[in-house]
């Protein structure tokens, strides 16, 4: 299947502009399921499984977030883009801590969505990690999203996003990992709100490993980080 014949779907509560980059994206070939609300775009997703998922944050019934929250407890690879009128560094680290791969500011062109739909179509999903991986006292399962510390039994449930970042981490352990490719495999681009994204998920992630003194997340700066254990 081309990238162009895969199906979206768009969730906007601005029915004109929902039609407008509906009409758009199927001018182009793609398949186009246009959703109102949040609620109807869960439904539509679980009737539907999409190819791709382009949301508007705020909407009424169940918002961007909120929708994407449930989506990825079933669903870790899907590419999910969000449309927002939000511009505070923070809401865009919130929506990329729920799991989203993409975001777009209103106003926006119709070409630069396609160009992102397109990136994200083209990328493969992550390859499997192996079951369970050890790092110091910890067993971290990917899949499950799941980080156990052994010698207390504690158990911390990881976001989409901590997951693989930690997951690229360990697969470098004691190596450096290149920055900029982190935020092209995870985030999809290095721009400034991206790697101030990644800066913030590095931080959760030193916190939650924090129980192991042995374990450390150095940044190397202007070059990326190195997990040492």
């Amino acid at each position: 299947m081309s990238t162009d014949a895969a199906k979206i779907l768009l969730a906007e509560d601005e029915a004109a502009l929902g039609m407008i980059i509906r009409e758009s994206l199927e001018s182009r070939g793609f398949q186009v399921v246009f959703c109102k609300d949040g609620e109807e775009a869960k439904k539509a997703y679980e009737a539907d499984q999409p190819d791709i998922m382009v949301l508007d944050v705020m909407m009424p019934k169940m918002d961007g977030f909120s929708l994407v929250k449930e989506v990825r407890k079933k669903d870790q690879f899907v590419p999910i883009i969000f449309l927002t009128a939000k511009s505070r560094t923070e809401d865009v680290v919130e929506g990329f801590g729920y799991g989203a791969n993409d975001y777009l500011k209103k106003p926006f062109s119709m070409e630069e969505l396609i160009v992102r739909i397109r990136a994200l179509l083209n990328r493969k999903a992550p390859r499997n990690s192996e079951e369970v991986q050890e790092i110091g006292d910890y067993t971290f399962d990917c899949q499950k999203q799941l980080l156990i510390h052994g010698p207390t039994e504690t158990e911390e449930r990881l976001t989409h996003r901590e997951a693989h970042l930690l997951d690229a981490l360990i697969k470098n352990v004691n190596e450096l990992t290149d920055r900029q490719q982190i935020l092209k495999s995870l985030w999809g681009n290095d721009d400034f709100f991206n790697a101030r994204s990644m800066d913030v998920f590095i931080s959760k992630l030193r916190k939650k490993l924090a129980k192991d003194d042995s374990i450390q997340i150095i940044n190397v700066r202007g070059y990326g980080y190195k997990l040492v254990v």
